[in-house]
């Protein structure tokens, strides 16, 4: 992901005096990092997890540190959103017994390390610690677990929701809407019924745009045999290697797979061992029943160099949240998760 203020500044439009940019047509880009650090913190400190089920009182303390770097890009209306976040927040629980006497006070700490735009239709990884490790202490970190992991998850979530509508931008964004239809109010006549059409038509045009899909081709060199190259894509452990993720892979046709934690899965469609790999292929943050297809050929024009060529279509240009940069996740995964690290970890360099 590219960080804030790191793009390309031709697309970035510079203030105006009138502080305005006309229709979004170029990039507006706005730091969104302390409106983060925010929302966050508001959401969750001091949420109550427990209070007095089985004689248990939990609940998180004020938020510890929101670091990274969020922003959103915004073109011509559409809203690009970009973070990845670390979130600290400590928690103290108690245990009283029948009569309201406390056995054990205990402090925790619950650390979220990566939440990001890539991976924003997946529950982000919770770690959740307790300073007392005893069999009480125990108790209560299994009662956050079950409790309160689930409350964090949601709050999250709606970070997530919030940051594809816009985030700090939402309501400019709606202004900007609602002002031509205040301005034609005054007109009348046919010139602003012509504008209205043109309006609709534009509108209907964006929205078969976000309907739409893409497709992706990658042409990759490497030194080892075609099969050698067949078998590391194919092999359940071999992929836990060098994605350093689980991995579930069938090696029949027709056969599941399941790779990156469970964030990617699909179906072998075609097999041929050195040749060919098609399957049906998705991330579980695309809408419900989308999949691509993957399409990987393997020729080798000298013993000892292999060119994989990879053309996968039907990408999604947009996730299931809003989310635009499902392409450039797509294509930015293939080539640095995948092939850069086979290069990598296998020395299949060249």
């Amino acid at each position: 992901m590219a960080k804030y203020g790191e793009g390309d500044k031709r697309w970035i439009v510079e203030d105006r005096p009138d502080g305005t940019n006309v229709h979004n047509w170029h990039w507006a880009e706005t730091d969104c990092l302390e409106w983060s650090r925010n929302q966050l913190t508001k959401s969750l400190s001091y949420l109550p997890i427990l209070t007095g089920e089985g004689g248990l009182f939990i609940k998180t303390k004020k938020v510890e540190k929101v670091e990274g770097e969020a922003y959103v890009n915004i073109r011509k209306g559409k809203i690009i959103p970009g973070y990845e976040l670390t979130v600290s927040i400590p928690w103290e629980g108690e245990v009283k017994d029948e009569s309201g006497n406390s056995i054990l006070k205990s402090e925790g700490s619950i650390e979220i390390p990566y939440i990001a735009d890539e991976n924003a239709g997946e529950d982000p990884e919770v770690k959740i610690t307790v300073k007392d490790e005893g069999p009480i202490g125990k108790r209560l970190k299994d009662a956050f677990l079950a409790k309160g992991k689930p409350v964090i998850l949601d709050k999250i979530k709606a970070y997530v929701e919030s940051m594809a509508k816009g985030g700090p931008c939402k309501d400019d964004l709606e202004a900007k809407k609602v002002a031509p239809k205040t301005a034609a109010a005054g007109g009348g006549g046919a010139q602003n019924s012509t504008a209205t059409a043109t309006a609709v038509v534009k509108k209907e045009m964006k929205s078969e745009e976000k309907k739409g899909f893409k497709t992706i081709k990658l042409t990759e060199r490497f030194s080892c045999r075609a099969v050698d190259m067949y078998e590391i894509l194919m092999d359940e452990n071999r992929w836990k290697g060098f994605t350093q993720s689980n991995a579930k892979i069938s090696k029949n046709v027709g056969g599941e797979f399941s790779i990156f934690d469970g964030s990617v899965t699909g179906t072998n469609v075609e097999l041929q061992e050195g040749k060919l790999i098609v399957q049906k292929w998705r991330f579980g943050s695309w809408p419900d029943g989308v999949f691509s297809t993957v399409r990987l050929t393997f020729e080798e024009p000298e013993p000892g160099v292999t060119i994989v060529k990879l053309v996968q279509t039907d990408v999604p240009e947009e996730d299931r949240y809003g989310n635009e940069t499902v392409v450039e996740n797509t294509e930015r995964g293939w080539r640095d998760l995948i092939f850069h690290k086979i290069r990598a970890i296998f020395g299949f360099g060249l």
